[in-house]
């Protein structure tokens, strides 16, 4: 049996000039066999992944096959591409990359930079779902949009669009309209496109695109969504004609991702598909999402959430001051060295009760040093409480210090499965 980690680690997983080529060589090997299935494809900085979720459980509800694809995985490679939540089978992978394998060696020997993991990746899991024959395929673009892996595909049921902020700056630009031109790539011809709006800037370039595409754009505004009240179990609020939605995420983004995802309900329906507002309320308010505000363990309090960029981590502290103002609060921050990290912490250090413990994540090659991070958060001290560890020192410390506290890891999604696993250590989960 094929080892798939060990496979997949011999792929260069960062980015390359700006190109569909490889895709498009393997598309045209398997005679484009994308043009007969039916996408949703999603795109943005933050709240993609939360909209795959929901609407991916809201078709699963009504009863459709759906190909869900995601990045990056929390524990293992098979995460990436499921059919109604279950995973692709290790076997099923390596039936793949075998039968791609000489493609994929023709492909490098006639040009200079090879297939990359994503690229593989997004093949892989393509031919998967057409293969498997599903209704719906429900696309999360990996980087940017325009050129992004995924965008291979050429004319989606629905583009959705997400909150849009600064992240990988050094690949989609330095401004947010330079960052919105690449996320408005995945919006094609003659289709539907929604956007949550945002500011004049962004609202104006998906518009411009939209209409340059020939596309039907459904922006949807604040003020639609109406009568908001939380507790510590659910979110309620009603949008448009449907009442007293309840949906199960926590924090306010959620609610706008979901008034997304009822929109692109909507938009199915009116293209003929049975989507019925049961399936709707009953997708959102069971809909799992795991590493965002998700509680890992309960006594002690922990709590999950891989805010990664500084949009992210404002939701983050909006949540926070939503659900854990009154209790005492520990942040475990682990932060990936191409993220701005220095206004990350900026921001975190708003919050002047907590207590916050840096450190090197799980990769000291990939992750900024927690010594580094702590420099860092000195410049804020007044009465902020730092410290710097080791991460595994730090789950101990909490463990053994923190038990009555409210513990968050925060800054990046890899460092998910090696806390999970330092935690179980414990005996606590």
């Amino acid at each position: 049996m094929l080892n798939i980690e060990k496979f997949f680690s011999n792929y260069y997983k960062g980015s390359k000039e700006p190109s569909l080529e490889a895709m498009k060589y393997f598309m045209d090997k398997f005679d484009n066999f994308e043009k007969s299935m039916k996408f949703i494809h999603i795109a943005g900085t933050n709240g993609k992944g939360s909209c795959v979720e929901m609407i991916s459980n809201i078709l699963i509800t009504q009863g459709y096959r759906v190909g869900k694809f995601i990045s990056p995985h929390l524990i293992r490679y098979n995460e990436r591409i499921s059919i109604n939540n279950k995973e692709i089978s290790d076997a099923e992978l390596e039936e793949l990359i075998t039968e791609l394998q000489p493609y994929i060696n023709e492909y490098n020997i006639n040009n200079k930079v090879p297939v990359t993991f994503f690229e593989l990746t997004t093949i892989i899991a393509l031919l998967y779902f057409y293969r498997k024959n599903v209704n719906f395929v429900v696309l999360e673009t990996g980087l940017g949009g325009l050129y992004d892996c995924t965008n291979i595909i050429t004319k989606p049921l629905v583009s959705i669009i997400t909150s849009i902020g600064y992240d990988h700056i050094q690949l989609l630009g330095n401004s947010l309209q330079e960052i919105a031109y690449q996320k408005a790539g995945i919006i094609k011809e003659n289709s539907n496109t929604i956007l949550f709006e945002q500011t004049d800037e962004i609202n104006r370039i998906i518009i411009d695109t939209c209409k340059k595409k020939n596309n039907k754009l459904y922006m949807i505004k604040k003020n639609q969504i109406k009568n908001y009240s939380y507790d510590n179990t659910y979110q309620y609020f009603d949008y448009n004609n449907l009442s007293n939605i309840s949906i199960i995420l926590k924090g306010l983004k959620q609610v706008q991702n979901s008034a997304i995802c009822i929109e692109c309900m909507k938009i199915l329906n009116d293209l003929g598909f049975v989507v019925t507002e049961n399936s709707i309320r009953n997708g959102l308010k069971t809909v799992v999402h795991r590493a965002r505000m998700e509680i890992i363990n309960t006594n002690p309090l922990m709590i999950f959430d891989g805010a990664h960029n500084e949009p992210a981590i404002e939701n983050f502290l909006n949540s926070i001051n939503m659900y854990y103002l009154n209790s005492e609060r520990v942040y475990i921050i682990s932060i990936l060295k191409r993220k701005n990290y220095k206004k990350m912490i900026k921001i975190l250090m708003k919050d002047v009760n907590a207590l916050f413990i840096f450190t090197s994540g799980n990769d000291i090659n990939k992750y900024v040093s927690g010594e580094e991070l702590y420099n860092i958060a000195l410049e804020y001290k007044s009465n902020h409480k730092i410290l710097k560890m080791c991460l595994d020192e730090a789950i101990k410390f909490v463990i053994d210090k923190h038990k009555n506290n409210s513990i968050f890891f925060i800054g990046s999604f890899y460092t998910y499965g090696h806390i999970l696993e330092t935690i179980s250590k414990y005996k606590y989960i």
